[in-house]
């Protein structure tokens, strides 16, 4: 286990906290590690694999899950995920790491440290984009832009009109990165804060209906961006069977061309496996949540050729003591 006062300590002071991924990777065979950075498609000359690795929820969980949860004992820890996602890069460098928010809120790092400590660890640990949940918002707007600046990564959000707050420079309604020759756009969706965020602690910031926003920003990544993948990290949430007129993931795939992927969050739903939902045009769209706590990590692999998706796979990835060792 790792030293919590160490870990506190090194991470706030900077780069020291490099050293702590090493502190647990020797918990884990080298086997287990091969396994589990093994890409799930074969690649064939004149084909690219893209890997998406994606998180949600995480809720300030810094440290593996405590023994003492006889369920989720001994799992996740951002130690793991960092040597996780080191040698998943080194088996294919066309990999990104993405979070569909609440990384704030659940443990005594948030309560003392306002965020500093989660945004540096993912920093370290080596995040591309991650969007915003409703708990990230619980410092209020300027709360949430003071723990940013130990961020080194890409925010987006979509449906958030942020215009006029501090948040406006800080967070973008999309981004696009280029991997193996291969465009990826990458977008987020936030929740409707009623009931669910302060008043006070989301002042500025004005939702959008996330079926409309997710419809227009998915038409300007394929036909004026030119992104061959199209990629959404979302906190709407994951309802299979909505009762309550719920917009979650699966409803707003039903109704928007063009997404390839959505990294689901919010609902903290423990899929073991992703699953499929089609869009108006009958294609399929992947759908992925890992539940909550860094417990999980996610991993989706697209095969392309010639600029296109010609195969694709998922697979739940799970850091834990007794099964790695």
């Amino acid at each position: 286990m790792i030293n919590r006062r160490r870990f506190l300590r090194t991470s706030l002071v900077g780069g020291a906290a490099l050293a702590v991924p090493g502190a647990l990777s020797n918990l884990i065979s080298a086997r287990a590690w091969s396994v589990l950075a093994q890409p799930l498609l074969d690649i064939a000359a004149g084909e690219t694999l893209i890997t998406i690795l994606h998180t949600n929820d995480m809720h300030s969980q810094i440290d593996p899950i405590d023994h003492s949860d006889k369920q989720y004992g001994g799992k996740g820890g951002v130690a793991r995920r960092a040597t996780l996602v080191q040698r998943v890069r080194k088996e294919n460098p066309n990999t990104l790491l993405i979070d569909a928010g609440d990384v704030f809120q659940g443990t005594p790092y948030f309560n003392f440290y306002k965020g500093e400590v989660e945004y540096k660890a993912m920093s370290l640990i080596g995040y591309d984009v991650v969007t915003l949940g409703n708990h990230d918002f619980d410092n209020g707007v300027a709360g949430l832009v003071s723990a940013m600046k130990f961020a080194n990564f890409d925010f987006v959000s979509t449906n958030y009109d942020l215009r006029g707050t501090p948040l406006e420079t800080r967070v973008k309604p999309y981004v696009v990165r280029t991997l193996g020759g291969v465009c990826i756009g990458l977008f987020g969706l936030g929740i409707s804060p009623d009931n669910l965020i302060t008043p006070e602690n989301f002042r500025g910031v004005k939702y959008l209906d996330p079926v409309q926003m997710a419809r227009g920003v998915a038409r300007l990544l394929r036909e004026q961006e030119k992104c061959q993948l199209v990629v959404g990290m979302s906190h709407l949430g994951y309802y299979a069977n909505p009762k309550n007129g719920e917009i979650g993931d699966s409803q707003v795939v039903a109704q928007v061309n063009g997404i390839d992927f959505i990294a689901s969050g919010h609902t903290h739903t423990f899929m073991e496996k992703p699953v499929l939902q089609k869009n108006p045009e009958g294609k399929d769209t992947i759908i992925f949540q890992v539940g909550k706590s860094g417990i999980y990590v996610g991993r989706i692999d697209f095969k392309l050729k010639d600029g296109k998706v010609t195969a694709y796979a998922g697979k739940l990835l799970d850091l834990r003591d007794e099964s790695l060792t």
